[in-house]
């Protein structure tokens, strides 16, 4: 931009032109009126895609407003919006733009694609993928690098949640491309495929996906092995495993193998819907070989455990010394239904309530180490009850609400629900100390701020309110495995996994050019179960609605039982 155009005279005022601009259109009255007006009618539309009635007007305060408000700030500023750091400095994070895109595709579905289609093009042909990008150029961070695990699964869910909610299959058809050269682009179904088998082709010992330099939790580094203050545990491998290729090839993780299982049959639906059973079938028997794995080798009799570290032995299981258990794989595990004939779900739950459930929430493990394990890396760092250390990170609490959910215990649903939703925060505010409207990215745990031998005078209190991608999977949390409603491939399943209290619900729900208004009763006060389903006085078979995309009002009326 010419010099003449960045600035007046004055110094105050920084690029001219656009400011200029900007003043222009509020600089009087009436189109200062008007401007709010149109503020109120943006606002109006975005939350009244999905609108509910609940018994408790904390959750209808949450869903209606302040949850889905978090997650159009997450989408619009990303990490950026915080009092701690800048989404621009590190970054858009691979694996948390593809997590935000749960939260706010009802919202603005064009916008949704636009984001997901950014993502992809930083996927490398293998399917790995830089762990962030930059939003400016839309090109990899090469300071970051690759090689975390976790990341291709992330894209399967993202797009599989557009398709859900628009029902638009040409996605599918896109071409993007890899490490953003257009030269080699292709298909967005080669991006999920390429994503899908980048788990298989980086099996360990035991048939578990290798954890790499590290996989959704960066603090758990099983290549890193740093002996050296101030060296970074997220980019420093051990000159050993550098020589092996960048990472252990000893090294699993269970969450990966847990969250294949779950992102996963996503995949398969694709594959079906478009005509490739063979590939489907294929694709299926690498989940099912995924799940065999995590049954005979990752189930410690009571819970799932974290991972193998780099000499072959358990993390997070009753043979360790320190966090005996963690949060992390126990929720997908649950919900892919591993083990569930054998009861390993109750089980898993039943630990979980049992070990991690604390009065502000779920901590991440327990206990929480004492002291620097070289083995496992930076999340040993952390003083007990902060961070990945203990505290309660309330990402991944979704997860475990999510799941106790799914299993149809509709109290413990709720109750964690409750423990870390911020309209329930109120009361505690003089401990909890953030916004009560917007979650944060972690809550100090039991041993938060504590001395030897006492409890922690930092427990329950917020940390780093906005940085986060727990507005996201709370949003799917609350209003598609509580309440039940969630977009599928073939229409909107209604299925509520409710306190047994609750008379019931209603909610209004926009989707694929219909509005569903939705009425359930609960006569019976069970947790889940649904008895009959009508629509526009209709009675229908299972709880999936049709797609009418047909511009009108449809009355759903769902009797649980």
């Amino acid at each position: 931009m010419p010099v003449d155009q960045k600035f007046e005279a004055d110094g105050k005022t920084i690029n001219k032109v656009k400011a200029l601009q900007m003043i222009e259109q509020f600089n009087t009255p009436e189109k200062f009126a008007q401007g709010m007006a149109d503020l109120a009618a943006y606002w109006d539309k975005l939350l009244g895609i999905l609108n509910v009635n609940t018994p408790d007007d904390k959750v209808n305060r949450m869903v209606n407003i302040w949850n889905q408000y978090q997650c159009m700030v997450t989408f619009n500023l990303s990490r950026s919006a915080s009092y701690f750091e800048s989404g621009i400095g590190r970054g858009m994070g691979f694996r948390d733009s593809n997590q935000d895109v749960l939260g706010f595709v009802h919202q603005i579905p064009d916008r949704a694609k636009e984001r997901i289609i950014d993502i992809a093009s930083t996927q490398f042909p293998d399917g790995g993928c830089y762990h962030q990008y930059q939003p400016l150029t839309k090109k990899g961070n090469a300071d970051i690098g690759g090689d975390f695990s976790d990341d291709p699964l992330w894209l399967i869910l993202s797009v599989s949640a557009y398709i859900k909610e628009t029902g638009d299959w040409g996605i599918l058809d896109e071409m993007v491309p890899y490490d953003n050269d257009m030269s080699i682009a292709q298909p967005m179904l080669d991006h999920l495929k390429v994503s899908f088998y980048h788990i298989c082709n980086n099996l360990g010992p035991h048939g578990l996906p290798l954890a790499m330099r590290a996989d959704w939790n960066d603090c758990l580094n099983l290549s890193c092995y740093s002996d050296t203050p101030g060296e970074s545990f997220q980019t420093y491998t051990n000159p050993k495993f550098a020589a092996e290729g960048g990472y252990s090839k000893v090294a699993e993780s269970t969450f990966v193998g847990a969250l294949f299982t779950y992102a996963g049959p996503n995949y398969v639906q694709i594959l079906k819907h478009l005509g490739k059973d063979a590939e489907a079938a294929e694709a299926q028997q690498a989940i099912d070989d995924m799940k065999k794995a995590m049954m005979e080798h990752a189930f410690d009799g009571d819970w799932f455990i974290r991972a193998y570290d780099a000499t072959g032995a358990k993390v997070g299981s009753n043979e360790c010394e320190e966090s005996k258990i963690f949060i992390e794989p126990q929720g997908f595990a649950v919900m892919s239904e591993i083990g569930k004939d054998q009861g390993m779900d109750i089980k898993t739950l039943n630990s979980i309530d049992k070990y991690l459930n604390c009065e502000f929430g779920l901590v991440l493990n327990y206990p929480a180490f004492t002291k620097y394990h070289i083995q496992y890396g930076e999340i040993s760092t952390y003083p007990q009850g902060y961070k990945e250390n203990g505290g309660i990170f309330t990402h991944n609490n979704a997860w475990i609400i999510c799941a106790e959910a799914y299993a149809g215990r509709g109290e413990k649903a709720f109750e964690y629900y409750s423990k870390i939703a911020p309209a329930f925060t109120e009361e505690t505010s003089d401990i909890h100390k953030t916004e009560p409207y917007v979650y944060g990215q972690m809550i100090g745990g039991k041993e938060a701020g504590s001395d030897i031998g006492n409890g922690g005078k930092n427990f329950g209190q917020g940390k780093n309110s906005w940085l986060t991608g727990t507005a996201a999977w709370n949003m799917v949390a609350i209003s598609q495995y509580i309440l039940g409603i969630a977009p599928e491939f073939d229409g909107l399943r209604v299925d509520p996994s409710i306190p047994a209290a609750w008379d019931g619900l209603t909610a209004t729900r926009q989707f694929r050019n219909a509005t569903y208004n939705i009425k359930v009763t609960n006569p019976n006060h069970v947790n889940k179960g649904i008895k009959s389903v009508t629509v526009d006085g209709n009675a229908i078979d299972g709880i999936i609605i049709p797609a009418f995309a047909d511009g009108k009002a449809h009355n759903v009326e769902i009797v649980m039982g």
